[in-house]
């Protein structure tokens, strides 16, 4: 994380509403992706929300991936995106069920009984 020319945040990141037990333990992030997260995400909210300007040329181009995700390169920027669609996207609800009715099975059913009864 030396090569990152970001500034990191003047306080920890943490999101308690979505991921209320950290980052990594959400099963939705790596640790390295948390760290980024942790020390950089409160500089990146702040970007986003124009509360701050951008002082180098990868925090502009960070401006610029946030318009136009397909030009994310780095981790950072990466994470960034990765972020906003799990914490602001619509999750993803998995049933068990696939049907609400079962096909034709009372039908089946009421034959056999009938079957049986005589």
């Amino acid at each position: 994380m030396s090569d990152i020319q970001f500034r990191p945040g003047k306080k920890r990141f943490y999101d308690n509403t979505k991921f209320p037990r950290g980052f990594a333990k959400s099963g939705d992030f790596t640790l390295s992706e948390e760290e980024i997260l942790i020390f950089y995400g409160d500089t990146m909210v702040a970007l986003e929300n124009g509360e701050i300007h951008a002082e180098n040329s990868e925090e502009k181009h960070f401006l610029k991936v946030l318009d136009n995700p397909g030009k994310a390169k780095t981790k950072l920027e990466r994470t960034w995106l990765k972020y906003t669609q799990l914490a602001r996207g619509r999750k993803r609800f998995h049933t068990l069920n696939g049907r609400s009715k079962p096909d034709s099975v009372s039908e089946d059913f009421s034959e056999e009984v009938s079957l049986v009864e005589d």
